[in-house]
């Protein structure tokens, strides 16, 4: 990103940052015992004799994804979302909600046709910003995925239970309809709801108080790497005892004139005008940034007992997470991967998951020149064989969402394991010859996953991987698979990661339960 390269923003020397030596430690591995699954000839190993290493026990520590929710450019129906990305669909079209004419970027990942009803009353439909909308609707249609729709949210503690979904730009059109009404009219036609729907926070806290949930509710906002950020500090809310259940994911609409405009001046957009769908495509040499997209992706989590108590749907575990920062420039990524790569091994620790057993990766992967290839530099520090794992990126169909990507993606991750399908990453044309994995190029694959990881770094650069392990029928061995969504994957655990603008970098992993 030329343009932001002014000599007070230049990036940090990387040779100053060593990579720390992390000594992870899995004790009384021996001691956990796969549960053998069914065995497909198209997985490969990276390593055939790795012991299991000791994963969380405790009930209530134990966190579970109960239900999921979404608002996306293929609807609200999580199913729906997920048969277009099986099929490999692009959500890709011209911007039609403004005139971009006069942009070098003409288009996006727009949702078209969104209607609330049902969720949102009349009055305060018509006020609310989209991002807040979005959030309101994934938010309650997660609740009602979790078998707690309508009446049955009295059945739980509200006092125990908390949202935290978060933006990386707020609401972006209130914000802006101010700005141009106090220049054009005056501050007096600036509406009462001017800062609190453009505050980062209203969308956890609105949600919170439609549902009359009184736990712990805020909002992190940490550009691309946001939804990655609330799904680790609403586990770590769980596990401290702090509450039974969260709802968490990411929100995020910012396809109007100055979010478009902010992003062209940054440099960071394809201006693929004559082909849009074929705009987005990860590790493509002949890639030329990304495509702007929108939406929200939401998980209800809950402690294990919690859930047990209550006889909710249990869909996935979540293991564990990591968060840390690149320290090294505000929207370029580090060539060597180094923040990224200590990310994933701090979450592979933390999630009880060895680099070994990992073999499917949902990636970042947002169609940037830089960060697509740091990405895999950080991958490949983490994973030094390669030849078993498989990639694949959400992005290439929908587009990047900004601080709802890692929890439309989480959604897409644990549809995999649940599904037993990996999505393809569509228009791979011309594949970078540094990327030596398998990128389900252009078409659905099946794949047995054990433990799914995402990864999601800084918006522009910064890749984001999902990783899935498997275990094979003997009860003794497991590998591990790296998914992205098209591909049938049978998935036991995954771990997904995201970055965002000022090196932040986040990862969380995922698991099919496992009583």
């Amino acid at each position: 990103m030329e343009a932001l390269q002014a000599s007070s923003l230049r990036a940090s020397p990387l040779k100053p940052l060593q990579k720390p030596k992390l000594n992870i430690h899995f004790p009384n591995a021996s001691r956990l015992v796969p549960r053998p699954t069914k065995k497909f000839s198209s997985i490969t190993a990276s390593s055939p004799t790795v012991s299991a290493p000791k994963r969380e026990k405790d009930p209530k520590k134990r966190v579970v994804i109960t239900g999921m929710g979404l608002v996306s450019v293929f609807g609200n129906d999580v199913d729906a979302y997920y048969d277009k990305l099986l099929a490999g669909e692009s959500g890709i079209g011209l911007i039609d909600r403004f005139d971009a004419s006069k942009f070098p970027t003409r288009f996006a990942g727009q949702i078209r046709g969104f209607s609330s009803q049902g969720y949102i009353d009349g009055k305060n439909d018509r006020r609310l910003d989209d991002c807040l909308r979005y959030c309101i609707v994934a938010g309650k249609k997660a609740l009602e995925d979790a078998d707690l729709g309508g009446d049955k949210l009295s059945m739980i503690d509200k006092e125990r239970a908390g949202v935290l979904v978060g933006t990386g730009m707020g609401g972006l059109t209130v914000f802006s309809d101010g700005v141009q009404n106090l220049i054009e009219k005056g501050y007096r036609k600036i509406t009462p709801f001017f800062i609190p729907y453009a505050i980062t926070n209203m969308s956890s806290a609105l949600l919170a108080i439609d549902l009359g949930l009184m736990g712990p509710n805020y909002s992190i906002s940490t550009a691309c790497a946001t939804s990655n950020y609330c799904f680790y500090a609403a586990a770590n809310h769980i596990r401290r005892g702090e509450a039974e259940m969260m709802i968490a994911g990411g929100t995020e609409a910012a396809i109007i004139p100055i979010g478009l405009g902010g992003f062209v001046a940054c440099r960071a957009l394809s201006q693929r005008n004559d082909d849009p769908q074929t705009a987005s495509r990860p590790w493509d040499k002949d890639r030329d940034g990304f495509v702007m997209g929108e939406g929200a992706g939401v998980l209800v989590m809950e402690s294990l007992e919690h859930a047990m108590k209550r006889g909710a749907p249990i869909i996935a575990e979540y293991l564990g997470g990591a968060v840390n920062c690149d320290a090294y420039h505000m929207t370029d990524p580090r060539s060597d991967g180094l923040g990224v790569s200590s990310c994933i091994e701090r979450s592979l620790e933390d999630a009880g998951v060895s680099p070994e057993e990992v073999n499917y990766i949902n990636a970042h992967a947002t169609s940037t020149l830089a960060g697509d290839l740091a990405e895999i530099n950080a991958i490949k520090k983490v994973f030094k064989n390669t030849s078993g794992i498989k990639i694949n990126a959400t992005k290439s169909m929908i587009g990047h969402c900004l601080g709802a990507a890692g929890g439309l993606e989480a959604i897409a991750t644990v549809k995999a394991i649940t599904t037993g399908w990996l999505h393809p990453s569509i228009n791979q044309f011309n594949p970078e010859p540094s990327v030596e994995f398998d990128t389900v190029a252009n078409k659905k694959q099946q794949h047995e996953v054990n433990v799914g990881k995402t990864l999601y770094p800084f918006l522009g650069s910064t890749p984001s991987l999902s990783i899935y392990l498997h275990f094979d029928g003997s009860g003794s061995s497991r590998t591990c698979v790296f998914c992205n969504s098209n591909r049938l994957v049978l998935v036991d655990s995954a771990i997904s990661n995201s970055f965002g603008f000022g090196g932040h970098n986040s990862v969380v992993a995922f698991s099919a339960f496992k009583p």
